[in-house]
């Protein structure tokens, strides 16, 4: 797997899933939506963490800077 996250890509990913986490346990978001988001959180982190996003391959893109 090469990386094609970018720094700035991962940081966006890692806020959003915070944010999810928070609207959950704050009883924001429940139910159905709830854990579908979290689920969606859980991916988001994950793919931050190996800087890796397999949706990114079939458009081409990539957001991370090579040397």
């Amino acid at each position: 797997m090469k990386k094609n996250m970018g720094s700035l890509d991962k940081g966006i990913r890692i806020v959003i899933a915070i944010t999810i986490a928070l609207l959950s346990y704050f009883g924001i978001i429940e139910g159905t939506l709830a854990y579908v988001l979290m689920a969606l959180a859980i991916i988001f982190l994950l793919t931050s963490f190996i800087s890796f996003c397999p949706l990114y391959l079939p458009f081409g893109w990539n957001t991370c800077k090579r040397k």
